[in-house]
């Protein structure tokens, strides 16, 4: 499983490379803006410390105006992967974007259909939102069995990437389910690391050869 961070907070990225677990990023406008960053610069800075995708998402709602931004944004770097949404204008601009030969990240996935489509108009990366599906009362982690088996049944070159994950069970669920790639906010991959019992097991362990060496 790949886990990407949620992100544009370049020491956030910085201290969880240092674990040698990031493996992409995905950022979108309200996270750039969250920043207070130039997208150009923020992407570039990111894609030198981060060798793996790089999700950057389109800001216009019509076909050309997603095209002319996706062609610009992967020209800054050979790992950016253009964020599009799944409307019909962001179908139709995976479809041609995939056939000039770019990396194509559908976002704002909410429907098996949804999920489908994207992968058949050449997504590299399926982004259903799970935490935006259970706050409307949806269970979003049942749609991510429903695409990871649904993709299964073809030869699809789509990852489903979990997305709008917000606790450490999440993560686990989707690796559960075979979920492809997962993106987190930096928070919950810090969480993962986290067990009281670990803090307590070690305080034992140093204390005793605390006392070990005193009795020497």
């Amino acid at each position: 499983m790949k886990f990407f961070l949620d992100t544009a907070n370049v020491e956030e990225i910085k201290k969880y490379l240092a674990w040698g677990v990031v493996d992409g990023v995905t950022t979108n406008p309200s996270i750039i803006a969250k920043e207070g960053a130039d997208l150009e610069q923020r992407i570039k800075e990111i894609a030198a410390l981060v060798d793996g995708p790089i999700s950057a998402e389109v800001v216009s709602t019509e076909l050309e105006g997603m095209l002319e931004e996706g062609r610009k944004y992967a020209a800054w770097h050979k790992n950016v992967y253009i964020k599009l949404p799944m409307t019909p204008n962001g179908l139709m601009a995976c479809k041609k974007l995939n056939d000039e030969g770019y990396n194509i990240n559908m976002t704002l996935i909410f429907s098996a259909s949804q999920a489908l489509l994207a992968a058949k108009a050449g997504a590299a990366l399926i982004s259903p939102f799970i935490g935006r599906l259970d706050d409307v009362g949806q269970d979003g982690m049942k749609l991510i069995e429903e695409i990871v088996y649904m993709l299964g049944n073809f030869d699809y070159k789509a990852e489903v990437l979990t997305a709008s994950v917000r606790h450490p069970r999440h993560v686990i669920d989707a690796a559960k389910l075979g979920s492809h790639v997962i993106t987190m906010p930096p928070d919950v991959l810090g969480k993962l690391i986290q067990h009281p019992l670990t803090d307590k097991g070690l305080a034992i362990f140093l204390a005793d050869w605390e006392k070990l060496q005193n009795n020497k």
